[in-house]
């Protein structure tokens, strides 16, 4: 449904403006924003705006509705949560804000980057409401209405039909990843939850590709919005990208070969099926490699398991369907490898998008079988390109190679629940000087469990340290995760 934009917001262009590189670089303080989010961003290094956020935040500030297209890892998040959070005001306790996103994992993401960026702005209370978790929780936090709600489309309509749920004052409404709600078919639950939302609000829409639906769904949800579009169809500079034409029974010993000339410490290997996943991790592990599979027949718990373990480092590759190609905070890549071409050479840029981010170099190789040779031509049209396949011969060999992931992932039995906060476990395993605050990685504390990243060589004495002490007074069960 189309709404009314603000009566002081101009009629902009609907033509799309095009990433223009002498004028998208500029810094935050340019822009009239509070100064709790210029300190915010300035303590978290975001001195010089990405393009897609010099483009889109001063249409944003001015509360006009914005359509914007950009890759993955290109700065859309904190462009948006610095907008609303620019326009918030926190003294008014009812929801002020909505994100919807096609996934958990990217409304967690989403969410954190939205606290992370209201550190200084006292009492701002952000809500996340996904699938896959109990609802009493979720109804005990709704008590007081939170000024921003960041949830999946499913989750978020149960509530709003329960009526544990407000959104009729909403200012801002993002669609964050709308192409894959698009693609994952969230379209009729995103209609009926824009029944319950005010006719005139600020309505944004993020998006890493533009299919014709994009269109639509913007004719839906919005009035004459802004469309800037920055482009991504052609490979990033920072990537070395190769391919190499291998038989189907071949593809383990190149992975290896692969393995073997990069000497990676994260990679990331896609499927286009569940089953190969779980295959190819069993294979892995019988060469002694530390894999971990990630797709859509796992529990959540699985899920949120595997990524922590991949992102703190404990984990050396993960094997994964295009769940994880999208929207998932897994950084620092050192190598991408395709076990399989994708249909659609979108698909295939966001995969191999995954390096590289944020100004890294990165490696993405492709194995591409006879089979697939029409994929790689449409791969090459997609993004003008004219890449060749190359003989795998011309790799080294397997032999001894050693690749230890240099953290170890315990697990705690208590979290959120419990009261337990990431110093409470700093604290425990620090206090009795066996442990170097250095050779503890990342805390994740979830409702009912909580994971720590210790070094390799200090992960012994932090089992034995939380197994045989306590935290906060009490004693809770630790064990190291494979």
């Amino acid at each position: 449904m189309s709404q009314t934009p603000p009566s002081n917001s101009p009629k902009p262009a609907n033509s799309p403006k095009p990433a223009n590189s002498a004028d998208i670089l500029s810094s935050f303080d340019s822009l009239p924003l509070r100064g709790e989010i210029l300190a915010a961003a300035k303590a978290l290094g975001y001195t010089v705006m990405t393009p897609v956020q010099s483009q889109s935040l001063p249409t944003l500030i001015e509360g006009r509705d914005l359509i914007a297209q950009a890759k993955t890892g290109s700065g859309k998040t904190a462009a948006f949560a610095i907008s609303l959070l620019n326009r918030l005001d926190e003294t008014q306790y009812h929801t002020q804000a909505l994100i919807v996103c096609p996934t958990r994992e990217l409304a967690e993401q989403v969410a954190e980057e939205i606290r992370r960026l209201a550190r200084g702005i006292p009492n701002v209370k952000t809500l996340t409401l996904c699938g896959g978790r109990p609802m009493g929780p979720q109804l005990a936090s709704l008590k007081r209405a939170p000024h921003i709600v960041v949830g999946t489309p499913g989750r978020l309509l149960k509530h709003l039909e329960k009526q544990t749920l407000k959104i009729n004052k909403v200012e801002t409404l993002v669609l964050d990843e709308a192409d894959r709600m698009l693609g994952m078919g969230f379209i009729e639950d995103i209609d009926d939850i824009d029944d319950y939302l005010p006719t005139t609000r600020q309505t944004l829409l993020f998006s890493a590709t533009y299919p014709d639906e994009i269109a639509q769904l913007s004719a839906n949800f919005q009035t004459d919005p802004v469309d800037i579009r920055i482009e991504s169809d052609a490979p990033n500079a920072q990537i070395e990208e190769s391919f190499y034409e291998v038989d189907r029974v071949d593809r383990l010993q190149v992975i290896l070969r692969l393995l073997a000339l990069h000497k990676p410490e994260s990679t990331l290997i896609f499927c286009n099926q569940k089953h190969q996943c779980e295959q190819l991790k069993d294979d892995l592990w019988e060469e002694k490699l530390h894999a971990s599979a990630l797709h859509g027949d796992m529990e959540q718990y699985e899920r949120d398991r595997t990524l922590i373990q991949f992102s703190n480092k404990s984990t050396s590759i993960l094997v994964a369907t295009d769940v994880a190609a999208r929207g998932l905070d897994i950084n620092e890549l050192d190598l991408v490898i395709n076990f399989e071409l994708s249909a659609d050479p979108e698909v295939h840029v966001h995969r191999v998008g995954r390096t590289g981010r944020a100004g890294r170099a990165g490696v993405a190789a492709s194995l591409v079988m006879r089979s697939e040779e029409n994929r790689l031509a449409a791969i090459n049209n997609y993004r003008r390109t004219s890449h060749e396949t190359l003989s795998p011969d011309i790799l080294p060999a397997w032999g001894n190679v050693k690749l230890y992931p240099p953290m170890v992932t315990l697990s705690i039995g208590g979290g959120k629940r419990d009261k337990l906060r990431p110093g409470d476990l700093l604290g425990a395993l620090t206090a009795s000087k066996e442990i170097d605050g250095i050779s503890i990685g990342k805390i994740n504390v979830l409702d009912k469990i909580t994971y720590v990243a210790l070094a390799q060589e200090s992960a012994k004495t932090a089992l034995a340290l939380l197994n045989e002490g306590k935290i906060k007074g009490k004693r809770y069960q630790a064990r190291r995760l494979r």
